[in-house]
């Protein structure tokens, strides 16, 4: 008998765990630690942040659905990770031993790395459902007595995917206000071209994206580092090719939302051996790391080094359908290693985005993520609108039921043929 605690209920511990009470023994235990009460369904939070979905729309309460599935859920913070002694101490004092671990927690916010950031400060969020509803608040106000904004992704950020989403997304909320040509736009990123993406671009990306912020009438500026955020400014530095200061940006505000870079959370940084210096998991090829060969990690919070070094410092995104491969790796090794034999499961890191703007949207799909790929492709069009609904609608429906399928090989991909077909 075993017991396997995954640590984080996000969309990757969330699905670990239905995974794994598929394919660990009948005698094996699995328990669930998270800091929060709820699943969150994290691609719909650009939504939330211009008031078109609340907090309720895409939560799922997670004790009842565990209870369902004889998965034990324990709702508190990981204050500390002891792995010589197999134990995660919690906020409250309380100690929870595993023989093995799967860390699925996401990352921590860098907020704090740029003075005047982030929600508590002078700029708003769309990372955690919390912050996009307080963004979705302060849409109305901005609404009222409209003026310039700024969107993007700070230096060091790997998720640009959402806000090339909340860019456009704005710009159509806006349109249908028809107020949009009181809004001056400019979309500040710290990649090195529109599209980049953290993928050094995804078939025409670039072009793309590019064609679809001049229809839009939304500047940028690229190879950005942010320096600070005043309350109604952001200064900037765009560098040249070798890293070298090209011109410097006052770019006036009146609502700002940019991305900000990812570390691993408190209760993991500094542990040699298990985390890199930015305190995220190193793992092997097979999701385990190399010092602790009881530990695993999937999602956002593992170690991957871009493949191109950039101008100003970008990371590596980790999208669902990487995260789903690693999620099934696991769950697939872990009962093989509890039977003492040896990993033999890869996961396959492919990348797929569906990103919605509001009324149309672009979809990437990178097979594997990092170039050369055998899949190179984007596209664009309304039925990617109606796909990133559908995608929603699913996987809200997933984890409610506690389904453990595979999601997007089996409905995604089947979802990116219908709907391109009958764009």
């Amino acid at each position: 008998m075993a017991h396997v605690v995954v640590l984080g209920a996000g969309l990757g511990g969330t699905l670990q765990a239905y995974e794994l009470k598929e394919t660990l023994g009948a005698g094996d235990r699995i328990t669930v630690i998270s800091n929060k009460p709820y699943f969150q369904f994290t691609p719909s939070n650009p939504w939330a942040g211009v008031g078109w979905r609340k907090k309720s729309d895409i939560t799922v309460e997670l004790a009842p659905v565990m209870a369902r599935r004889d998965i034990g859920f324990i709702c508190d913070g990981a204050e500390k990770l002891l792995p010589e002694e197999n134990k995660v101490i919690l906020a409250s004092g309380r100690e929870v031993s595993y023989d093995y671990l799967v860390i699925a927690t996401g990352p921590e916010l860098a907020f704090d790395e740029i003075e005047g950031f982030g929600p508590e400060a002078h700029t708003a969020s769309v990372c955690q459902i919390e912050h996009a509803e307080m963004s979705g608040d302060k849409w109305e106000a901005f609404c009222a007595n409209p003026g310039p904004i700024v969107v993007g992704a700070v230096q060091g950020a790997s998720c640009f995917g959402p806000a090339y989403e909340y860019a456009m997304t704005i710009d159509t909320d806006l349109r249908k206000r028809k107020i949009r040509h009181k809004v001056p736009m400019t979309f500040v990123t710290s990649e090195p071209y529109i599209g980049h993406l953290g993928l050094g671009g995804v078939g025409d990306t670039k072009g793309l994206l590019e064609s679809i912020m001049r229809d839009r009438d939304i500047n940028w500026v690229t190879n950005a580092k942010v320096n600070r955020f005043d309350e109604n400014a952001v200064h900037v530095t765009e560098v040249n090719e070798d890293g070298s200061e090209k011109k410097t940006h006052e770019i006036p505000f009146k609502y700002a939302m940019m991305l900000p870079a990812f570390r691993g959370i408190p209760a993991v940084r500094g542990i040699e051996g298990l985390v890199n210096p930015r305190g995220f998991i190193l793992t092997d090829e097979f999701q385990r790391n190399p010092k602790y060969p009881n530990i695993f990690a999937i999602g956002v919070c593992i170690a991957i080094a871009p493949p191109v070094a950039t101008p100003v410092p970008t990371g590596v995104p980790k999208t669902g359908f990487m995260i789903e491969s690693m999620v099934t790796a696991t769950a697939h090794n872990l009962p093989r290693i509890i039977a003492g034999g040896e990993p033999y499961e890869e996961p396959t890191w492919n990348a797929l985005c569906l990103a919605d703007f509001g009324d149309r949207g672009a979809a990437f799909l990178a097979m594997p993520q990092n170039p050369p790929r055998n899949v190179n492709w984007a596209s664009k069009g309304r039925w990617v609108h109606w796909a990133k609904l559908a995608f929603e609608w699913y996987f809200m429906r997933k984890v409610r039921s506690g389904i453990s399928e595979p999601f997007y090989e089996k409905f995604v991909m089947k979802t990116l043929k219908i709907t391109k077909l009958k764009a």
